[in-house]
């Protein structure tokens, strides 16, 4: 509890939240083409259906992952409603890429208006998970990439 007697992560007025970021050796660019792709969409949102990226767009996975685009910046920012199946209301999920030195940039995913301590620390080691797998899969692409350059 803090000295307003909350618990860790609750905000006066939107519930609990966290926060999660990775620096990654990839450009921004390349960050947000690997967030948007079906790999990547994958890993995030689950087995969507192609999405176009545009703000309003709905989307639902067998996953039971639901919700909408709500802000698109490419190469910078999404936000979005997303839910779970069993959640009374929807989150705002949020994704940022910071640009970093000399091709690196920070993957940043907060999220916000979850409704208890125990759905907040879920959500910390989902996206913990997919920042590492992100982490995993691009540095693998990039290895790949300059073995091709490098022989």
């Amino acid at each position: 509890m803090n000295k307003e007697g909350r618990q860790v992560g609750q905000t006066a007025a939107t519930g609990f939240q966290i926060g999660v970021r990775r620096t990654l050796p990839i450009s921004a660019e390349a960050a947000w083409a690997y967030l948007i792709s079906p790999e990547g969409l994958k890993l995030w949102l689950g087995n969507v259906p192609k999405l176009s990226i545009r703000e309003g767009e709905a989307f639902a996975s067998p996953e039971g992952i639901s919700g909408e685009l709500r802000v698109v910046k490419p190469e910078s920012q999404l936000r979005l409603r997303w839910k779970k199946n069993g959640w009374e209301k929807p989150s705002t999920l949020q994704i940022r890429l910071l640009p970093g030195k000399a091709g690196q940039t920070t993957i940043s995913f907060h999220q916000e208006n979850l409704d208890h301590p125990n759905t907040r620390e879920l959500m910390k080691m989902r996206w913990e998970s997919v920042l590492n797998e992100i982490r995993h899969r691009t540095s693998s692409a990039n290895n790949h990439a300059e073995e091709r350059i490098n022989p």
